[in-house]
């Protein structure tokens, strides 16, 4: 894979595409938390995906390696891995890119297609958890603070979703520094979702394609 698309686009965004040894050596870094189904990574300026691919691929691996033996969890479990993983990306053409091969990293694994409620589902958590936007400004391209949705799984295939504005977050770690005038701040103060959904199962989340969910006070 060639690390530029084009000389304009490295003048104009400083777009380089990071190679995959590198990628791979970088993750290695972090082992244990990149090869945590629920860990949560954020790629600010993740391109087409060559760094969340990776992370993906790494949990995939550790889903195979705990529940590869019951189809029901192996399903969740992936989709869970696909939900803490999130991105940030400038261009529309990489984010569309990044959508796409996300999708298809966990589609090959779970060996699904669009028939399937699963896909549609995971189709669905990447148009939330990969952003059009710019990690600088904390905005959208739309000019609307960037929202990120906190997915967790409660078990028996269900899951919860609260959203929170990534400007509230990266404020909230400073308030919460030592010595910080905030830092006796308690938790529940300062990381207020800004909606809570219900419990939703995978066809539930692959519904949502269509119309908003409906928000619990």
């Amino acid at each position: 894979m060639s690390l530029i698309k084009s000389r304009k686009r490295v003048a104009d965004h400083g777009e380089v595409f990071t190679p995959e040894w590198l990628v791979d050596a970088m993750l290695d870094l972090v082992k244990d938390e990149a090869e945590r189904i629920d860990s949560r990574v954020l790629e600010p300026a993740c391109g087409s995906g060559n760094f969340l691919v990776r992370v993906l691929q790494r949990k995939l691996a550790s889903v195979e390696m705990k529940f590869g033996k019951s189809a029901f969890e192996r399903r969740h479990f992936a989709l869970l891995g696909l939900m803490c993983t999130y991105g940030i990306e400038l261009l529309a053409d990489n984010i569309a890119e990044c959508r796409a091969n996300m999708l298809e990293t966990l589609a090959d694994y779970l060996r699904i297609d669009e028939s399937d409620d699963l896909y549609r589902a995971a189709s669905y958590v990447l148009s939330q958890n990969l952003v059009h936007g710019d990690a600088l400004t904390m905005k959208a391209h739309d000019g609307r603070p960037i929202t990120f949705a906190e997915w967790g799984y409660l078990g028996r295939g269900k899951f919860q979703r609260r959203d929170f504005r990534l400007d509230v977050l990266t404020g909230a770690s400073a308030f919460s520094a030592e010595d910080s005038l905030f830092s006796r701040l308690g938790k529940h103060e300062v990381f207020t979702p800004t909606k809570t959904y219900p419990p939703m199962t995978i066809r539930d989340l692959a519904a949502q394609l269509g119309p908003e969910p409906k928000e619990v006070a």
